[in-house]
């Protein structure tokens, strides 16, 4: 388990390397992400040791939203004063999301029906 979740900071910090050093916009760990994709694909899938390890890693997902969630109860305050920014962030990013699902699941359906 150990050397499956040191390949997994390993690709977080390169990802974190890439982001900062060329200056993107985009996090560190989704670069990450992107290239232990790229690696998976490569190699064919992922190895049993790393395949378990990410299996646990997701059993105890919820854990991650512990601190989250108390992050919210400390900083309540500024809530309180944001709401409305809050509020409709959250409703324009649920229709934003609601309508790129839609639009994806379209383009998905007219291309299955092509090919059958």
């Amino acid at each position: 388990m150990l050397s499956a979740l040191t390949q997994l900071l390993v690709f977080q910090l390169a990802g974190e390397v890439l982001a900062r050093g060329l200056g993107l916009p985009v996090p560190g760990p989704v670069l990450g992400m992107l290239l232990l994709f790229a690696a998976l694909a490569l190699r064919g899938g992922p190895g049993e040791e790393l395949q378990n390890t990410g299996q646990t890693l997701l059993q105890h997902l919820s854990l991650l939203f512990v601190p989250a969630g108390t992050g919210i109860v400390v900083h309540l305050h500024r809530v309180a004063d944001e709401w409305l920014a809050l509020l409709l962030s959250l409703l324009v990013s649920t229709a934003a999301t609601l309508a790129v699902t839609a639009l994806t699941m379209k383009l998905l359906h007219r291309r299955s029906g092509d090919a059958q």
